[in-house]
């Protein structure tokens, strides 16, 4: 179960260390980058409550929780093989807006993809052993 959440840290390493690189040499200003950084928690704050009150209600042959991590996992990869690409992709936006928008589309697949992997521990693992999952997936 916690494998696959490493996953989702490992996405946001890479968008951490390489998101602010990518953006300034698709000439946006140092001094704005953090402007960019703001699309992180807003995403956060509006993606996780609908995802997770979304894969509660939702019953698939797959299960509840399975159909977000896969799309999430899926449009994340997406995201993050198009944002490094985006001056190739000026015939659809300006490379800069491009960028912008695969941060925005990164930010909130990853939390598509987090919201049921943090449900998923307290799906099928017992009361008693709850704590030690939470701490062994956020470990």
């Amino acid at each position: 179960m916690s494998f696959g959440f490493l996953g989702v840290q490992i996405g946001y390493g890479l968008q951490t260390g390489f998101t602010s690189r990518i953006l300034s040499a698709l000439g946006a200003d140092v001094e704005h980058l953090s402007l960019f950084w703001l699309a992180a928690p807003l995403a956060g704050l509006i993606v996780q409550p609908i995802v997770g009150l979304s894969s509660d209600k939702t019953w698939t042959r797959l299960g509840r929780r399975i159909p977000f991590i896969l799309g999430g996992a899926f449009i994340s990869a997406v995201a993050m093989f198009f944002m490094p690409n985006s001056e190739f992709f000026t015939y659809i936006l300006p490379p800069m807006l491009f960028g912008a928008f695969m941060l925005l589309l990164m930010d909130a697949s990853f939390n598509v993809t987090m919201q049921p992997f943090r449900a998923l521990v307290g799906d099928m693992v017992g009361e008693k052993q709850r704590n030690k999952g939470y701490s062994i997936q956020s470990f």
